[in-house]
């Protein structure tokens, strides 16, 4: 059996489509599975030893054309499913064009209508009416597999091992600060009140992307803790999953890094400012803790992605949230 999954989205995205990975491994054991996604990403998934080959879509430059080369090779490998992870168009033109014998898709995506198969995508609107997007992934392959979920997982080797070796002599904490979504960030004055209150004699790493590197500096400046290393854009990502497996607790906003901590089974702490659990995007790992304002915010949450400001202009959300919930999962 020939497999093509299909998840070209942001980092998170991709990890957690590994679940999908590892149930058609559990139940078909001989298939042939490659993994279709956006440059920059395929990192995650070099070390997969159930993946064949990834396919690398680059949306940056001269998308349209790649696209179109990436559709012919895709036709080229007479795949017997094509599982389309995503909702949106640019995949389902790409599954609908693929040839495979049995494409599958969410029925939200716009050109669903072209899938042999299709799956429901609902998002939770409380904690009642709760699903993960790994349940909602799962359910593509339901009709192939069983009714069992698997859980993402990443597969770090012994060069990310020995990349993160030297930082761990000591007990220490991960830190991940940042966020593509300013309204989904934990605020900088936030993180350093955190940690101002920590003990000074724990280590601290801060983990981000090279972008992240100039934030994390600022966070150091203006904090009292010592011990306090930035390491945003030092390390790769699978390296930073061993960092984060080994350390005492990983602070993260609803983020790559969480997912990151989810594949490989590390206690995390997610702080979620103005998105919420129910939506499905949660932490996996088995020390999962999770930080939200305690009170009762009309505006929260403000949409199911973050946005570039607060739509309120006070961000609440994030700003009364007392930095005793982090310092309680410790």
């Amino acid at each position: 059996m020939k497999i093509l999954i299909i998840q070209t989205a942001f980092i998170g995205d991709v990890i957690l489509a590994t679940a999908i990975i590892e149930k058609l491994k559990q139940v078909h054991p001989k298939s042939e599975i490659d993994f279709l996604l956006r440059r920059g990403n395929e990192s995650l998934l070099q070390r997969n030893p159930f993946i064949n080959k990834c396919l690398i879509l680059d949306k940056k430059n001269s998308k349209y054309r790649n696209i179109f080369n990436i559709i012919t090779e895709i036709r080229q490998q007479n795949y017997d499913y094509v599982i389309n992870a995503q909702r949106f168009f640019t995949t389902g033109l790409i599954t609908g064009l693929s040839g495979g014998k049995t494409k599958i898709g969410f029925d939200k995506n716009p050109l669903s209508f072209l899938f042999d198969q299709t799956a429901k995508h609902i998002i939770g609107s409380g904690e009642n009416n709760y699903a993960h997007e790994v349940d909602r992934n799962h359910l593509l392959i339901a009709s192939i597999t069983d009714v069992n979920p698997a859980k993402p997982k990443l597969y770090p080797n012994e060069k990310d091992i020995n990349q993160v070796e030297k930082y761990q002599s000591q007990p220490y904490i991960c830190v991940a600060p940042t966020s593509v979504w300013f309204t989904k960030q934990f605020p900088e004055n936030k993180w350093i009140e955190f940690l101002d209150k920590l003990d000074n004699t724990l280590q601290v790493y801060l983990l981000g992307a090279p972008s992240d590197s100039e934030a994390c500096d600022a966070i150091i400046h203006k904090t009292t803790h010592k011990k306090i290393t930035n390491l945003a854009g030092e390390l790769s990502l699978l390296a930073s999953a061993v960092l984060m497996k080994g350390s005492r607790m990983n602070y993260v906003n609803d983020s790559a890094p969480m997912h990151l901590a989810s594949a490989v089974n590390a206690p995390v702490c997610v702080i979620y400012c103005s998105t919420v659990p129910h939506f499905g995007f949660g932490p996996l790992s088995d020390i999962s803790n999770i930080v939200e304002v305690n009170k009762n915010l009309d505006c929260r949450p403000c949409g199911l992605h973050g946005h570039r400001a607060c739509p309120k202009g006070h961000f609440k959300c994030a700003q009364q949230i007392d930095v005793q919930q982090l310092l309680a999962n410790l």
